[in-house]
């Protein structure tokens, strides 16, 4: 387990009267989750990140978190550990955020299936279209983001929407219709990644009680730019 706190809030009497919010990070074993927890640390959180297979369900509830995010990972959902029952338990009362595998995550909670993507893409910024709401909100269309990923993800289930996608008509974002469950397939914690800060803020809105107390990097005085006509491909599922 690995824990951070922003040290102007490290006393006791601020933990005692629950000033700090926290965010845990379910660790796929993968090399970006350290810069989710610094990309999340930017907004004096505290973070605690765990390991897929060394963390109960119980223990979380115990750690009353007011966010949780799924990393990414080098392998497939079913190789997540945890990931997927953390999902399914949770994302009816707290705001969820997967990320890369952790949105192949999502979708399979939902009945979908993660299959191999038409070109492997590692280290490659790529266009991200997508529809303005959610975490998307208020970020031009399109930005540029980091895609590290083999497979994608093909949903079933009504439940989820698209809410954006690649040039390549591959799905870079998924949303629950009615709870705070967002994933997206690109890496927002990624250098390569534009707004990555800002898509990270309008996800910790989320949760009752966060405001950024500050403009958040570029997002104050942003001017939302859009397609003309915003349409999903063939590709990103028929329900």
């Amino acid at each position: 387990m690995f824990r951070r706190r922003p040290p102007r809030l490290s006393g006791w009497p601020f933990a005692f009267l629950g000033v700090i919010m926290r965010l845990v990070i379910i660790d796929n074993y993968d090399s970006f989750t350290y810069n989710l927890v610094q990309l999340f640390f930017e907004f004096e959180l505290e973070v605690m990140v765990f390991r897929h297979d060394q963390v109960s369900l119980n223990q979380l509830e115990a750690l009353r978190p007011d966010w949780l995010c799924i990393s990414p990972g080098p392998k497939a959902p079913q190789d997540a550990g945890l990931s997927k029952a953390v999902i399914a338990h949770f994302y009816k009362t707290l705001p969820i955020l997967g990320v890369c595998l952790g949105m192949q995550a999502i979708n399979e909670v939902f009945g979908g299936v993660t299959e191999p993507a038409p070109v492997p893409v590692h280290g490659k910024r790529h266009q991200i279209f997508h529809q303005g709401i959610g975490l998307f909100k208020g970020l031009p269309c399109p930005f540029w983001a980091a895609r590290y990923h083999s497979l994608m993800v093909r949903p079933a289930s009504k439940e989820l929407m698209v809410t954006a996608y690649s040039a390549d008509g591959v799905i870079m974002g998924l949303s629950h219709w009615s709870y705070p469950l967002h994933g997206v397939q690109f890496h927002p914690e990624s250098f390569l990644t534009e707004y990555g800060r800002e898509l990270a803020a309008n996800f910790l809105r989320l949760a009752p009680g966060f405001a950024v107390k500050a403009p958040v990097g570029r997002l104050s005085g942003l001017k939302r730019t859009t397609s003309a006509a915003f349409s999903l491909p063939a590709v990103a599922g028929q329900f």
